[in-house]
């Protein structure tokens, strides 16, 4: 199963093809020519219609990836089907819209997988609860039903660690896999679970609707740094570092697109940024356009300015892994992330950084 957090309603969850490419990913990039051609990439991510991983389309959008000079194919997980990051580890893509927490699992299963920019220092989630649950933090999950998108999933690993950090055991609670969207809100409103962890816009959904509210605030640094203990970089880029160390300077494009979308969204508001986004991202059977901006407004805060991973964030999200049990042995943080890629694309372009970086260490 993927490990990635809730998605919205699935008839929206549909493969988005931006270039016609039939080369395998491997060599994608050598495949478009010779040398002076556009290079082609093949990016899968975790939801592109989900708020929390919306910078990869809004670069296209936007002209940047064009502007960069790379041609970058996007896709998006399908509900049961393969996740971006399994997808990029097994070659089917060249990179993953995924959460950098990936990276950590991939070396303690003896693969080499690394963040080449990171997005976002928040999950972008939130604990929504039903007013009966009685929960208003993770000290209050003993003998209730939380929802998460599937068994094994980010929301999952999320859930648990946030328990832990209570003093909770995961026998002390019982965890259902209640999909994505119009199927999670439906668990909360039919009484399946007392509460969900989701993103936007399925969060303003759920309380426009007066199904649940928010009991805790992981959609934002800040929100993610009073419950986790510290930032927690979830949206990002990764691909194997095979790949990475073959395809340096196409890796560089790609990151100096996004890195222009970090800023380009730090400097606009959420309306400019829904009125460049698809049509059926915004408005769709879950939410208008209102909730949608409104909600954008309210987590906005969740996305990195300029692609830097943040000090602390690789620590953070390695005691996440180890407190639920998904890592037991020593990892080498050094290897799971890289801030050279966008440093030199906030260099070339003369932006301001202001994300304090991680150390090798973390």
């Amino acid at each position: 199963m993927s490990r990635r957090p809730a998605a919205v309603a699935a008839s929206v969850l549909t493969v988005l093809v931006l270039g016609a490419v039939s080369a395998c990913s491997g060599n994608s990039s050598a495949s478009t020519g010779g040398s002076g051609s556009t290079p082609t990439v093949k990016l899968m991510a975790g939801g592109l219609d989900k708020q929390i991983y919306l910078p990869y389309q809004l670069a296209k959008q936007l002209g940047f990836y064009k502007k960069y000079g790379v041609n970058v194919q996007l896709s998006t997980e399908q509900d049961g089907g393969v996740g971006a990051e399994e997808a990029m580890a097994s070659g089917q893509v060249d990179m993953a819209g995924a959460w950098y927490n990936h990276t950590i699992e991939f070396q303690a299963k003896g693969k080499a997988v690394e963040d080449v920019v990171q997005l976002s220092g928040a999950p972008g989630e939130r604990e929504m609860c039903t007013t009966k649950s009685g929960v208003h933090s993770a000290a209050d999950f003993k003998g209730k039903t939380l929802g998460v998108t599937d068994l094994g999933s980010g929301t999952d690993t999320l859930t648990q660690f946030l328990a832990a950090k209570k003093g909770i055991k995961t026998s002390q609670f019982h965890r259902i896999g209640v999909g994505a969207g119009s199927t999670a809100i439906a668990a909360l409103q039919n009484g399946k679970v007392d509460c969900v962890m989701t993103t936007q816009p399925t969060v303003a959904a759920i309380q426009k609707k007066g199904v649940g509210t928010s009991a805790i605030d992981l959609a934002t640094t800040a929100g993610a740094t009073a419950a986790m203990g510290g930032a927690y970089p979830a949206a990002s880029v990764l691909a194997r570092t095979d790949w990475v160390n073959s395809h340096k300077a196409t890796v560089q494009k790609v990151v100096d697109a996004l890195v222009a979308t970090m800023h380009w969204i730090n400097t606009h508001s959420a309306a400019d940024i829904a009125n460049k986004l698809p049509a059926s991202f915004v408005s769709n059977q879950l939410v208008t356009k209102a909730d949608y901006v409104s909600a954008l407004n309210e987590d906005k805060g969740q996305f990195l300015p300029d692609g830097i991973m943040p000090a602390g964030g690789p620590k953070t999200s390695l005691a996440t892994e180890k407190l639920v049990g998904n890592v037991k042995g020593a990892v080498d943080l050094s290897k799971t992330f890289t801030n050279d890629f966008a440093v030199q694309a906030n260099k070339t372009e003369g932006f301001k950084t202001t994300t304090t970086p991680a150390g090798p260490n973390g």
